[in-house]
């Protein structure tokens, strides 16, 4: 019996706009492009693959789509996004502190923004000792 254990699994997102998705996650983030048809592509992160694909549903999802465990760079992907123009989302509650779009908790540092089609990505990790 072939158990799903087995296998290697990738996060998938939809997304309205194809060329503005791409450009988003290859340029904006900075993640290489591993596969391209059409409506449909792959991009590599880390030992993982992100898939992205046109669909009329693109945002409508209102939890995590993607999350990243970054160790202890989360504050500088935050600068590196802010940079960039990513807006980070800021959800307070249960947190220590919010600082400059960084949620802190102890060691526990995290970021939320959203793509162009508003799929909600999340890093995290330990903290810096800010």
């Amino acid at each position: 019996m072939t158990m799903l254990s087995d296998w290697n699994s990738s996060a998938i997102v939809p997304c309205h706009d194809v060329a503005v998705a791409k450009r988003f996650y290859t340029e904006t983030l900075g993640l290489p492009l591993a596969e391209d048809h059409g409506d449909v592509f792959a991009i590599h992160t880390g030992g993982t693959r992100l898939n992205v694909y046109k669909s009329a549903y693109a945002g409508t999802n209102q939890a995590n789509a993607v999350v990243w465990d970054a160790g202890g760079e989360v504050e500088a992907i935050a600068a590196d996004l802010r940079a960039k123009g990513v807006t980070l989302d800021e959800y307070p509650e249960g947190f220590d502190a919010v600082r400059d779009g960084v949620h802190v908790k102890g060691d526990f540092r995290a970021i939320w923004f959203r793509d162009p089609d508003g799929n909600i990505l999340h890093v995290n990790g330990g903290g810096q000792g800010r």
